[in-house]
């Protein structure tokens, strides 16, 4: 058992579900705010130098900061966003995806709060680095893809893809735009000040993607040597079915297909289920929990 399973046991009464429709609220206040009065949302923005002299409530009114206006692409997003929520917590829990969620608004105020001390000490001047909530809540899509990658979904409810080459796309994609922010320091400000100016401008990405393979990583359940010694023994003992031999591993409880039926399809267990039942992409978020 890992520290995570550990800890939700301690702490899992206390998770707030559907966490991510609080953190879309809070958008949408914060631009009614803007709206009504852009000076005091500046007091509400991550602000490193503000907080280290006492104003420590930046530390979380941050995430009211407006990630995207609120026209039709903004509200769109707003919507996928739910959407991705919902769907992540099905698969995840939901004592996890309060850890994926916070721990991300966590390791954002210590990556600011860091730099900015870095920059002080070193540089003679604390740089700032601004942070909102855009690029934890895509991380979202990008953990859920982790999680499910060969799932389908609609690229504006038209184009089919499935979610492990969104996943790769979406990478490459903030990498060029972190490499850009990098180039663009070092050719305006030269090597060393161009690679703070870089990280800078690319800080709210790189703790937001960081954050998330963190996440996994902290995660995974690490075995001891004995522990590993027995599950190949087990293993040994209970092998796979032979090819050809017509007996599936996987079957859906839901619509009782097997990977012999339908080659290539994913199936997970629900850990919110009680008892081992097994579903197949299509069902995984969309069965009722057997309790």
């Amino acid at each position: 058992m890992n520290w995570m399973n550990k800890l939700e046991r301690k702490l899992g009464r206390y998770a707030i579900p559907n966490l991510s429709r609080y953190f879309v609220a809070a958008i949408v206040v914060g631009f009614v705010i803007n709206l009504a009065s852009p000076a005091l949302l500046s007091y509400l923005e991550f602000d490193a130098a503000s907080i280290l002299h006492g104003q420590i409530w930046r530390l979380v009114t941050w995430i009211f900061v407006p990630v995207t206006s609120m026209d039709f692409f903004g509200l769109l997003f707003l919507f996928c966003v739910l959407m991705w929520g919902s769907s992540l917590e099905s698969f995840l829990g939901t004592f996890r995806m309060n850890v994926f969620l916070i721990q991300g608004i966590l390791i954002s105020d210590i990556g600011g709060l860091l730099f900015y001390v870095i920059t002080w000490a070193t540089l003679g001047q604390g740089m700032p680095v601004y942070l909102s909530m855009y690029y934890i809540l895509m991380s979202m899509l990008l953990a859920l893809a982790i999680c499910v990658p060969d799932a389908e979904v609609r690229i504006y409810f038209v184009l089919p893809i499935k979610m492990k080459w969104m996943l790769i796309f979406e990478l490459l994609y903030l990498a060029y735009i972190v490499f850009s922010y990098f180039k663009m320091g070092i050719t305006q400000y030269g090597g060393g000040f161009g690679i703070v100016v870089g990280f800078m401008m690319s800080a709210q990405i790189l703790l937001a993607i960081g954050s998330m393979f963190l996440f996994f990583w902290l995660s995974k359940t690490r075995l001891g040597r004995k522990q590993k010694k027995r599950q190949k023994e087990f293993r040994a003992t209970f092998s796979q079915p032979r090819p050809g031999s017509g007996i599936s591993q996987h079957k859906c409880a839901i619509c009782g297909r097997t990977e012999l039926t339908n080659p290539g399809m994913t199936f997970r267990y629900c850990s919110k289920c009680n008892g081992n039942y097994e579903y197949c992409e299509e069902h995984l978020f969309t069965h009722r929990h057997v309790q």
